[in-house]
């Protein structure tokens, strides 16, 4: 989440009026994320999340978005459901950006991540994968392995700035890491982005999922992939083997992996390492100067990136 478009009192205040919503109470930016720009709303009615798509956000493919929330919602996967306006549309335009409101989901998530996150995730991962299993439209992996070379080609040039050598380092990688992509994996409906600051957990239980917006469709057991890159790392990025168990355990409960699954798991990694390692670097060089937005470094994404290279078999994560 982040904050690229400014948007004035009057034009919210107009924008509001197309819905049911009572009147405005409070709104300020968010700053944390790279991609929309987002806004916490409160009315008098209640709380919500108010979003203006940007940067890599297609338009067209907005309503599948909406539409898989709404979907999940709809089959008790606790996030964001989109609001309608009184005219029965939850996009609308607002600033010169396509943009909605979404319903707003309590706890925070967990600045510390601990095994005990870890299991929950992987139940909740899972219910998502077979939530989404009916919701029939589809949607490429915008970030997927095709996007891969054409993002590290614009990387290139100034990669060696924010590390010498990292260029040919991502070179090899992605060469190695193509080589044994596997293409006969179960596949469905992704979150693709659930980092822990999209996991929302109160009173010691997770309570809730958000920013679908990398969601796609695409390799299940990627997902998992993504996660144990994002979840289970400790500062010095070694792996912490408990909360991967913990993780596919809990996962696996509820869906279990098939044995080509589970042996996929070091090459899903890689990609998964690689994907967020590419739009890191690229998010570092070219974020415009001023915007309200953290940038992310990329290399804790490097050092994953070189630890499942290492990796044998799926017995490095626990299994």
């Amino acid at each position: 989440m982040a904050v690229y478009t400014e948007v004035s009192d009057e034009a919210l205040v107009a924008y509001l009026a197309e819905y049911d919503l009572g009147s405005l109470v409070a709104f300020r930016g968010i700053a944390e994320g790279v991609e929309n720009s987002n806004f916490s709303l409160r009315t008098t009615t209640g709380d919500f999340i108010l979003t203006l798509y940007e940067r890599r956000v297609d338009p067209v493919e907005l309503p599948w978005f909406l539409g898989l929330m709404e979907h999940l919602a709809e089959r008790g996967i606790s996030c964001p459901l989109p609001v309608k306006a009184r005219d029965g549309a939850a996009l609308r335009q607002l600033c010169g950006r396509h943009a909605a409101i979404t319903t707003f989901l309590p706890g925070i998530w967990p600045r510390r991540v601990r095994p005990e996150h870890c299991a929950p995730l992987g139940t909740a991962l899972a219910a998502l994968h077979e939530a989404g299993a009916d919701y029939a439209p589809t949607r490429p992996n915008a970030l997927g392995p095709s996007s891969w070379a054409p993002l590290l080609a614009r990387c290139l040039p100034d990669a060696d700035a924010i590390w010498p050598g990292l260029g040919t380092e991502l070179e090899r990688a992605h060469a190695r890491i193509l080589a044994t992509w596997p293409n006969s994996l179960p596949i469905g409906h992704i979150h693709a982005d659930l980092f822990p600051d999209n996991v929302f957990f109160l009173d010691g239980r997770l309570s809730g999922l958000i920013d679908f917006y990398f969601a796609a469709t695409d390799i299940l057991a990627y997902d998992i992939a993504v996660c144990i890159n994002a979840w289970c790392f400790e500062p010095d990025i070694s792996l912490n083997v408990t909360r991967a168990r913990a993780l596919l355990a809990a996962y696996g409960a509820t869906r279990p992996l098939l044995a080509a699954e589970r042996s996929a798991l070091p090459a899903l990694c890689q990609g998964a390492a690689l994907r967020f390692a590419l739009t890191r670097v690229f998010d570092w060089i070219n974020t415009p100067a001023g915007a309200m937005v953290t940038r992310k470094d990329p290399m804790p994404y490097i050092r994953r990136l070189r630890f499942h290279l290492t990796a044998q078999n799926e017995h490095a994560y626990g299994l």
